[in-house]
């Protein structure tokens, strides 16, 4: 019989090796992987790890996507930027340093780059969206001889374009074959183009700039505040007529969070089943249970979860038994969806059993 891999679960303690403020508000923090570690840590360009806290007793967790750091042989990097008082952002861009321990759950998500030889790879950025797609950028052009990328990067201004140097060293490495647009809707550019906000309007034109066509061979990948790349899927699902070649990440909705929940009725009854790194629990929906996750995390408080708003897919399984009714979520592509996965954390049981595979 062949073993199936198992996914990763669990946390995992790491020390913090690098601490470099990208800007007043963002850090990138190099993490050391041990060698016993390397493969939990085996990721793929576009994953995202969660960061698990526990502030005066509670328990915060927080995605990041991986940025592989170019100067630095093992280990990983995440970009934090903090955009409120409180939480873990503020902690790591005013009191994290060298030698601190954070814990962090495995490489988890389905952000990744079509398997597409010679093809066309064009990323649209905003803010922190680089993040992950100089990730894949960087895997994509060195992976494949053949395929050319392009980079459409919204900021506010110069000052605040994240990785600066790094997408710089990209260029350099790559001449013929990466090329990058910066577009600053507070700073205006040598270009009437460059200048202003990403809508619409100017995408279409940008892309003519880069050699992108409708019905041409390029495929799209989205990475940045939802009002962006909502305008931008919208857009480009338009102009190409093809939406499977449009993939996006999400780091919120934008929305307020009455929106973003689950319907206040609370979920039908029933027995949950939920494999979860090689042992199978049987748990059972509470009365104050209203998603799938609630009643697991009872029983198996290890299960993988961040957002809470459909969105990292950290909290992603397979339905093995019974249905379920899925919440807005924006984590499952239609292929996922087809082959029975679901969000435990916007899914509620539409059957009185339901079975769920986290290892998957």
């Amino acid at each position: 019989m062949t073993d199936v891999k198992r996914r990763a679960a669990g946390w995992y303690r790491l020390p913090v090796a690098d601490v470099t403020h990208l800007t007043d508000d963002t850090v990138a923090i190099t993490l050391h992987v041990p060698p016993p570690l390397a493969d939990t840590f085996a990721l793929r360009a576009g994953q995202h790890v969660t960061v698990r806290q526990v502030l005066n007793g509670r328990e915060l967790r927080r995605s990041y996507s991986v940025c592989l750091p170019p100067r630095w042989r093992s280990g990983l990097r995440l970009v934090v930027k903090r955009l409120g008082p409180g939480g873990f952002a503020e902690y790591a861009t005013t009191a994290l340093t060298v030698g601190d321990i954070l814990e962090l759950g495995p490489p988890t998500g389905e952000f990744r780059l079509a398997e597409r030889p010679g093809a066309h790879h064009v990323l649209i950025a905003g803010g922190s969206g680089i993040t992950p797609l100089l990730t894949m950028a960087a895997e994509a052009l060195r992976e494949d001889a053949a395929c050319r990328v392009s980079l459409i990067c919204a900021n506010r201004d110069s000052g605040s374009v994240l990785l600066a140097d790094e997408l710089a060293d990209l260029k350099d490495a790559y001449t013929e074959r990466f090329f990058a647009l910066h577009v600053l809707s507070r700073e205006t550019r040598e270009s009437a183009l460059l200048s202003g906000h990403l809508d619409a309007d100017r995408l279409p034109r940008l892309l003519a700039l880069l050699g992108a066509e409708p019905g041409g061979e390029a495929y799209f990948y989205l990475c940045g505040p939802w009002a962006l790349v909502d305008s931008a899927r919208r857009t480009l699902t338009e102009w190409c007529n093809e939406p499977d070649r449009v993939r996006l990440e999400l780091f919120t909705t934008g929305e307020q969070a009455h929106d973003r929940a689950v319907p206040p009725d609370r979920a039908r009854s029933g027995r949950i089943t939920a494999r979860l790194g090689g042992r199978t629990t049987v748990t059972a929906m509470a009365a104050e249970d209203r998603v799938l996750l609630d009643a697991v995390l009872r029983a198996r408080p290890e299960t993988p979860y961040s957002c809470r708003d459909g969105l990292c897919g950290s909290c992603r399984a397979r339905v093995t038994t019974g249905r379920v009714t899925l919440g807005r979520q924006y984590a499952l592509g239609a292929a996922e969806l087809a082959a029975g996965y679901t969000l435990a954390c916007r899914a509620q049981p539409a059957s009185d059993e339901v079975a769920l595979d986290f290892d998957v």
